[in-house]
Parts: C-alpha cells; sequence; structure tokens
C-alpha cells in the first residue's frame, strides 16, 4: 500500500511572500467584517434613543444591547450555513458571500429611518439588519480561520492564524477610531446623537465592497484542493456529529474566552460610562489605547505558541483569568482616573491574549480537512452566542437588579470551566492539516 502523498502547504509550494499575500487577502475582509460588527457597539451610546424612545438611559441601552444579542442568536446559523458551504465549495467562495452579507446588513442599518419617523418599523428593520450581520459573522470566523491555517507552514501556524484577531480588534479599533473622530473634530454631540451615528455604517458597507473585490482574487488552499471527497449521501452536519469530543471541546474552550473577550472589549466602553460615570470621551479614549496594545500582543503569543505549544497560553489564560476577573472588575467599578482603567483593562487583556491569539487554529487542529470549516465555525457560533453574546445584556440585566457584582463573578466562573478543559484537552501543535 502506498504512502499518503503529502501535501504541501503554500508556504513552501510559492514561498513566504505568496503566504502573506493570501493572509493580507484574507484578513482584508475580516478586518472589514469586524469593523461593521463593532460599529453597531461603539456607536449603541448615540443612536439607542433613535430606535427606542424614552428617558430612562439603562433602559435604552438594554434595548440594544438586546439586538446585539439577537445578531450572536442567528451566528450557529450563519456558521453552519457558512460552514457547510466552505467545506463544499471551498474556503474562498464562503469568504466572499460572508462579507457581501455584512455589507447589506450595514447598509440598512445606516438608511433606516427613526423611530419618531417610522414607529416600531424601526426597531424591526434594526433587528433584521443584525440577523444579517449576525449570519455573515457566524460564517466568517470558521471560513477564516480554517484558511489561515490550511495556508501556512505547521512550525507557523500559530502566528499566522493569530491574525484573525489582530484584523478582528483591528476592525474594532477602526469602528472606535472613527466614532473618536467624530466626536473631537467633525461633529458636535448634538449631531452625531441626530444624525452623524450613520455615518460609519455607510462607511463600513463601502469597505465591504472593497474586500469583496480582493476576496474574489484570492488563491484556494492546497488542503481543500487535494481533500478526498465526501462519501456520497452523508451530509457535511452529519460527518461532524461524528466528533463529539472535538465538538465539546470547541464549546469548552470557547466559553469562557470569548465572555472574558467580549466584557473587557465591547462591554467596558459602556461600562465605564454607565458604573463608573465615566464620560463618554474617556471610555472611547480609553478603550481605544487598550484594544491597540492588545492587538499588537496577538502575533507575539501566536508566535509562542509554535515554539510551546497552545495548551500551557489557554491554561494560563484559564487560570490568570479566573483569579483576577473579579478584582480587575471591582476596581473597574470605581476607577476615575482613565489611566488607571486603562492599564486595568490592558492587563486583563494581556491575559485574555492567551486565548484570542490562538483559538482559532487550536479548533481548526481539532478537525479534517473535509469538515473542519464547520467544525471551526458551527460550535463556536453555538459557544459564542450563548455566552459572548449574552454578556452585555446578563451585565446591564444584574446591574438593573442592584447586583452587578455577580457580573463579574460570572464571568470568573466561565473561565474557571473552560480551564478544566485546557488541563483535559490534547495538544494540537503537531497536528498535520
Amino acid at each position: 500500500m502506498s504512502a499518503q502523498p503529502r501535501i504541501v502547504p503554500v508556504a513552501e509550494r510559492a514561498g513566504e511572500r505568496d503566504t502573506i499575500r493570501s493572509i493580507v487577502g484574507a484578513s482584508s475582509g475580516n478586518l472589514v467584517e469586524w469593523y461593521d460588527w463593532y460599529t453597531y457597539a461603539a456607536m449603541s451610546l448615540y443612536f439607542a434613543d433613535a430606535f427606542f424612545p424614552g428617558s430612562n438611559r439603562t433602559a435604552q441601552l438594554l434595548n440594544t444591547a438586546a439586538i446585539f444579542g439577537v445578531g450572536f442568536l442567528v451566528r450557529p446559523l450563519g456558521g453552519w450555513l457558512m460552514g457547510t458551504y466552505a467545506d463544499r465549495h471551498g474556503r474562498k467562495a464562503a469568504l466572499t458571500l460572508s462579507v457581501l452579507v455584512m455589507c447589506a446588513g450595514s447598509l440598512i442599518i445606516a438608511l433606516t429611518p427613526k423611530y419618531e419617523t417610522i414607529g416600531v418599523a424601526a426597531p424591526i428593520i434594526l433587528v433584521f439588519a443584525r440577523l444579517l450581520q449576525g449570519i455573515s459573522v457566524g460564517g466568517e470566523y470558521g471560513a477564516s480561520a480554517t484558511y489561515l491555517s490550511e495556508i501556512a507552514a505547521e512550525n507557523r501556524r500559530g502566528f499566522y492564524s493569530s491574525f484573525q484577531y489582530v484584523t478582528l480588534i483591528m476592525g474594532q479599533l477602526l469602528a472606535l477610531g472613527t466614532l473618536m473622530l467624530l466626536q473631537f473634530v467633525l461633529l458636535t454631540p448634538e449631531q452625531l446623537e441626530d444624525w452623524g451615528w450613520r455615518i460609519p455604517f455607510v462607511i463600513g458597507a463601502g469597505c465591504a465592497l472593497v474586500a469583496l473585490y480582493i476576496r474574489r482574487n484570492l488563491v484556494e488552499t492546497e488542503s481543500f484542493t487535494h481533500a478526498k471527497p465526501r462519501t456520497p449521501g452523508v451530509s457535511v452536519l452529519r460527518t461532524l456529529l461524528g466528533y463529539p469530543r472535538q465538538i465539546a471541546i470547541v464549546v469548552g474552550l470557547t466559553m469562557g474566552g470569548t465572555l472574558a473577550f467580549y466584557t473587557f472589549t465591547t462591554y467596558t466602553q459602556k461600562f465605564l460610562v454607565n458604573t463608573a460615570g465615566m464620560s463618554k470621551e474617556h471610555s472611547t479614549l480609553v478603550l481605544t489605547a487598550a484594544l491597540f496594545a492588545f492587538m499588537c500582543l496577538q502575533p507575539v503569543f501566536g508566535a509562542l505558541s509554535d515554539r510551546i505549544g497552545r495548551r500551557p497560553l489557554l491554561i494560563g489564560f484559564g487560570v490568570l483569568g479566573t483569579l483576577l476577573t473579579v478584582p480587575a472588575l471591582s476596581m473597574l467599578a470605581t476607577v476615575s482616573s482613565p489611566v488607571v482603567a486603562f492599564l486595568l483593562i490592558l492587563g486583563m487583556l494581556i491575559v485574555v491574549s492567551g486565548y484570542t491569539s490562538i483559538n482559532a487554529v487550536v479548533k481548526a487542529e481539532l478537525f479534517p480537512v473535509e469538515i473542519r470549516a464547520l467544525g471551526v465555525a458551527l460550535p463556536y457560533a453555538i459557544a459564542v452566542s450563548v455566552f459572548g453574546g449574552s454578556a452585555e445584556y446578563v451585565a446591564l440585566w444584574l446591574k438593573e437588579l442592584g447586583h452587578e457584582d455577580l457580573f463579574y463573578k460570572y464571568v470568573a466562573s466561565c473561565i474557571f470551566i473552560s480551564l478544566l478543559v485546557y488541563l483535559t484537552m490534547p495538544e494540537t501543535r503537531k497536528v498535520k492539516l
């Protein structure tokens, strides 16, 4: 019986330059996707009263947070649809489709009239647009994680795949940067709350069209091109269900990581305003500076995982996250100095980097090529929709009840459960893709 032919990765076949070109092409679309996704979170402080009338600020934020969560609820649907599409038609095709759907969602939000103009139709249209964005992002993660993992040489997979979170965070930074430009330079607070909040959504829709063009020129990964054909009559989803342990690992390792990520990124902007009493402008500056440092750390942690393995980084996040989350959030709740707030958030984001920098490649390394995109996307999207998407709503709900400190303990508890997964899961660094 002849030996299985070795699949030559792009890095060896065409050289480092071609690999980098492929990464840049895939990551550009990922950046735009996440810019559009996070623009909603960044601008919600300004458009909350446009879609939800009333004088209770926390109630308005609860409504916008609920719709933010609705986008997460359909991410499993997006993971299933786009993941299946990527495993049938290729990573490139799925990446192209996902950014097109995101463009449509952003454009709808930008053009939707206010509640005072069309009444209840305004929040209904907002929900529909957010559903489109949720489907897009749900499929984007699995397709881009798989693509970045498959094009890299084995000893550089952690480093290259970390750029998924580099561009993810960069998208959030661009959303915040656009907000800061509008806040401090271009518009008055009244103009921003009246109509200026629409500008970032228009920008996002336009950039998505550029990303669509770039992604149409990507090369397909050789892992997919040389994959064995699937058994006729057997669906991709049914094939995936043959890997229950891997599915459980993806859900478990994502649970604490995604909750910590959304707590210390998207929610802290509102937390500093709504709990600590900081101004909107200062909270935006603090989060922007912390996220920039966080972004720069991702390739460092990714490269480190190529040397020492994935599990040590995940375990480090699990231990430190469990121990430090409650005191960090308790201190942030009473902070008055933007510098101290920055240091606290950055400290926790350094901890979270042990998860964010490598979680995509770990998931890709758990599944065979024929169901890899779906295996990464669907269980991840389920965990993110349950824990990441609900983070803001749970935090604001507990604040309304007068027990905000319970949210701190909830985050720490979820990280601890993920730590148990990290301690028992296999090391994946040497797996052949």
